[in-house]
């Protein structure tokens, strides 16, 4: 599938692994590669998420998607499934927290006897680079960029597309912005 991949989409999957081991984490997940889409400059996806004005707002995406993974990567629609049972998520974290300190349940990071080599992909991340080849392929596009990353972090349910929709930023804006609106909707 790689090689149907343009230039930008390969910066974007080389990107996140950049970040996944500048992080110390041990596993390349949907989040780096959002974080790597937004590192982008001159890319079709890069003019999509400045159209829609997350251009200057990386850090608060940043720190959205910190914020989510301090939760141990649980969405709010997790989070209010959770309350709705009766369990105070905020509550939760912060005892586990006080007991082992901060970012206690965000995991990744012990990776002191790690030998460096390859970083591998979350399946969330594997299912993500798979539906953007399903979103280019309804779009009629023979190559895969970096805006059909964008478009299947959009249309995928977790908190990349939350944390994205959040800003504004959603699979039907995308659309808009880079097709000019359209029906065409990811498998």
């Amino acid at each position: 599938m790689f090689e149907r991949f343009t230039k930008d989409a390969r910066a974007v999957v080389t990107g996140a692994v950049e970040h996944c081991e500048r992080t110390g984490e041990e596993r390349v997940e949907e989040a780096h590669l959002l974080l790597a889409l937004l590192d982008r400059e001159g890319s079709r996806g890069s003019f999509a998420l400045t159209s829609l004005g997350l251009g200057d707002r990386r850090e608060a995406v940043a720190r959205d998607l910190a914020e989510a993974r301090r939760r141990g990567g649980l969405s709010r629609a997790d989070a209010d499934a959770l309350s709705g049972l009766g369990i105070d998520l905020t509550e939760i974290v912060s005892r586990v927290e006080e007991a082992h300190g901060t970012g206690a349940l965000a995991g990744g990071g012990g990776t002191a006897g790690r030998r460096s080599g390859r970083r591998p992909f979350t399946r969330g991340a594997k299912d993500l680079l798979t539906e953007s080849l399903r979103v280019a392929l309804a779009l009629r596009d023979r190559r895969i960029g970096d805006e059909h990353l964008l478009l299947a972090l959009t249309a995928r349910p977790g908190v990349p597309a939350e944390v994205l929709a959040d800003h504004g930023v959603t699979y039907e804006s995308v659309r808009r912005v880079l097709w000019g609106g359209g029906t065409a909707q990811a498998g």
